[in-house]
C-alpha cells in the first residue's frame, strides 16, 4: 500500500473547513424544517422531488437516486411520510415488483407551505454569503466532487 499521502497544510485547513460546512449546513437546514414545518430535510427533499414531477410520482429506486439515499433509508422516510398522508405507494401496473411513490394532494400542500421558509434558510446559510462568481465556483466544485468515484463502490 505504501506511504500515506498526507494532506498538505493548505489541504488540511481546507478539509477542516469543509467538514465544518458538512456538519453545520445540514444541521441548520434540518433545524429550520423541523421547527417550521415538522419535516426532516430528507422528507422535504423526497416530497420536493416528487412535487417537481408533472404526475408527482416516481419509482422508489429512481427517487432514492435523486434524493441521494439508499433504498432502505428512502423506504423508512417514505413510510413516515405515508403515515402522515403526504405520500402513498402504488405498485407499477406494468411491473408489479416496482413500487411507485406518489405525492398526495395533502403532501403537495405541505411541501408548498414548507418551501418559502426552507428557501429562505438556504439563502441565509449559503447564497447570501457568496458573490455570483462564488456561486458559479461552488457549482463547479460540487460537480468535480460528485464526479469522483465512490470509495465504497468505485463508481459515481
Amino acid at each position: 500500500m505504501g506511504e500515506p499521502r498526507w494532506l498538505t497544510d493548505d489541504e488540511q485547513q481546507a478539509w477542516r473547513r469543509f467538514v465544518e460546512v458538512l456538519v453545520r449546513l445540514p444541521a441548520g437546514l434540518e433545524g429550520q424544517l423541523q421547527r417550521e414545518a415538522g419535516l426532516t430535510h430528507m422528507g422535504y427533499q423526497v416530497m420536493s422531488t416528487l412535487s417537481e414531477r408533472e404526475d408527482r410520482r416516481l419509482p422508489m429506486s429512481s427517487l432514492a437516486k435523486q434524493a441521494s439515499a439508499s433504498l432502505s433509508r428512502l423506504s423508512h422516510v417514505v413510510a413516515r411520510l405515508q403515515a402522515q398522508g403526504w405520500i402513498r405507494r402504488e405498485r407499477d401496473p406494468e411491473d408489479g415488483r416496482v413500487q411507485i411513490a406518489v405525492l398526495t394532494d395533502e403532501g403537495l400542500r405541505k411541501v408548498a407551505d414548507a418551501a418559502p421558509g426552507h428557501v429562505e434558510a438556504v439563502r441565509q446559510l449559503v447564497f447570501d454569503r457568496l458573490s455570483p462568481s462564488q456561486v458559479r465556483q461552488l457549482a463547479r466544485l460540487c460537480e468535480a466532487l460528485l464526479e469522483a468515484p465512490s470509495p465504497e463502490t468505485g463508481s459515481t
